[in-house]
């Protein structure tokens, strides 16, 4: 199928991005009198007003898509109806962050993103000369047994997030330097993130960065070893978690699916001289039948792309049918036989849940929450508790 291009008017635009170069939130009227929300990618140029005329690319919502389903404005035309005219108002950056990430942002460099497309655009990579940090790249390094947490789906992001600082509360630690690396698996924009808007408005990510043609992270790079080394060396974290943005893309077949990077991110990490903790996917309420007990994205992603060991967590589940299914499918897709397994009583749901009420927005994933699908987030809890103790060098999982 070929782009659907469509020309709209901007009537009006909703709430101020967060970042210089994020996405701007309007709302347009197409040719037909219908009214619908788009997304402007502000790297390409200034803001847009009421008034100003678009060129959209409508192709995922004229499929029907829930990834991607919205209309994204292409290029700014020209302006419509001169009544519209306001003052051009400059998109001011106040991060609600910590005062290091004041030195990173938009920044001019040479390595291009969406390469040999008519929307790439230059980037300041970490590794590259003129960056302040090539130095660092320039030699061979480690990520020094950082745990990092590799997840499948965006949504185990502030999960994960939520379930390391309970943990570090409770310990009366200080919270723990988090980073965030998005892979391009998904979104490729870090600023579609509602969750990372989320997370750097509460203070809760020491930095993000993006690698591969994912673009808009505080700190950018050319591949998934260079964006590990930056989350340890640059960012300072001391545990990173690694999954695509906003989206997966499936097609129902074995190999088909962008979520196995993570069993190539398990590789990545354990070449660097890190620790891999993979978050399994695990749901008892989707209706999907691969997608029931483990999925069989984390089976074949971790069972058989993975060619390097991970720690594996998963959750001893309250009903034992449940549990027995698990076990089931972890004996056939290979995971013991690879990697480090660990089975363990999750947090009980109602801890859960107050972990998960500090983050103040609600956290779904294919639209369930917690209570809809407590397997789910007790897996990823279940993970992040191995990678705090791996961090702290403490209990069973001490390496």
């Amino acid at each position: 199928m070929r782009i659907q291009w469509e020309t709209a008017v901007v009537t009006e635009t909703v709430g101020e991005p967060l970042f210089p170069n994020g996405l701007q939130e309007v709302r347009v009227r197409l040719g037909n009198g219908e009214t619908a929300a788009a997304l402007h990618d502000l790297a390409l140029g200034t803001r847009l007003q009421p008034g100003d005329e678009v060129l959209l690319n409508t192709t995922a919502v004229r499929l029907g898509l829930g990834t991607g389903g919205v209309h994204f404005v292409h290029a700014k035309l020209g302006r419509l109806d001169e009544s519209f005219d306001g003052p051009d108002v400059p998109v001011e950056w106040e991060p609600e962050t910590s005062d290091r990430l004041r030195f990173f942002g938009p920044q001019e460099g040479h390595m291009m993103k969406l390469r040999y497309t008519s929307l790439q655009r230059a980037v300041l990579s970490v590794e590259e000369q003129s960056s302040p940090h090539h130095a660092l790249f320039a030699e061979s390094r480690t990520i020094d047994g950082m745990p990092v947490l590799i997840g499948e789906l965006h949504s185990m992001l502030p999960a994960a997030v939520c379930w390391l600082r309970e943990l570090a509360r409770e310990a009366g630690a200080p919270a723990l330097r988090i980073a965030y690396v998005m892979t391009d698996g998904g979104a490729l924009p870090m600023a579609i993130s509602g969750h990372v808007r989320r997370l750097r408005q509460l203070g809760w990510l020491v930095g993000t960065v993006t690698y591969g043609h994912a673009y808009g992270g505080d700190v950018e790079a050319v591949n998934k070893y260079t964006a590990l080394l930056a989350a340890k060396h640059v960012l300072e974290a001391d545990i990173a978690i690694v999954c695509m943005g906003p989206g997966i893309v499936g097609t129902g077949t074995p190999y088909g699916f962008s979520g196995i990077e993570a069993g190539e991110l398990v590789g990545a990490v354990h070449a660097l001289g890190g620790a891999p903790v993979a978050m399994a996917r695990i749901s008892f309420a989707d209706p999907r039948p691969q997608h029931c007990g483990l999925s069989r994205h984390s089976a074949v992603a971790i069972g058989q792309a993975a060619l390097a060991p991970a720690f594996v967590p998963l959750p001893v589940l309250p009903a034992e049918a449940e549990t027995t299914l698990l076990r089931e499918q972890v004996r056939q897709s290979g995971l013991a036989r690879r990697h480090r397994l660990r089975w363990e009583t999750p947090p009980p749901l109602e801890h859960m849940a107050a972990a998960l009420e500090a983050y103040g927005q609600p956290i779904t994933s294919m639209g369930r929450s917690l209570q809809d699908d407590p397997a789910f987030f007790a897996a990823i809890c279940t993970a992040a508790g191995a990678a705090y103790r791996l961090l702290r060098n403490e209990g069973p999982d001490k390496p």
